[in-house]
């Protein structure tokens, strides 16, 4: 929740901003695109910091290698993607590399939700995980469509 939390209200707050005359977030595609990037840090640091990535690590589907490096390299791409939603002639290419980042990761949420025991910080029921995964890639749409304006 705290990771639809940040996406919702970083894009609120970034837009409140550009109502008061902030041109670098003066529409939606790109207040959204300053929450996603928000979400982002947050969940890149977290593939960092124990005992999320322990968590991580744990949830990486077991035909896949190297689940460690796995989460690494994921959470490296969810920084640089982050820092790419902020620098408007990246934006667009970066919210469409996210999409498709969102995507290859989430059967890793499939199968921490199918676990008898899934790690304590990951969403257990499916149904709600895919609900908010919904709202994380049609936030990505967004930027991709409207971002480079």
């Amino acid at each position: 929740m705290a990771v639809f939390l940040t996406l919702v209200l970083g894009s609120v707050a970034a837009r409140v901003i550009g109502w008061a005359g902030v041109d670098y977030v003066d529409s939606w595609p790109r207040a959204v695109a300053v929450g996603l990037a928000t979400m982002f840090v947050m969940t890149g640091v977290a593939h960092f910091v124990n005992p999320l990535r322990a968590d991580m690590i744990a949830i990486v589907p077991p035909r896949l290698p190297a689940p460690a490096l796995l989460v690494t390299v994921t959470g490296v791409l969810e920084l640089a993607g982050a820092l790419g939603l902020l620098y408007p002639p990246t934006r667009v290419a970066a919210a469409v590399c996210l999409f498709l980042l969102m995507l290859a990761m989430f059967p890793a949420n499939v199968y921490a939700a199918r676990m008898p025991s899934p790690p304590k910080s990951m969403t257990s029921r499916l149904g709600l995980r895919a609900a908010e995964e919904a709202v994380y890639l049609a936030a990505a749409v967004v930027v991709a469509i409207g971002g480079g304006q």
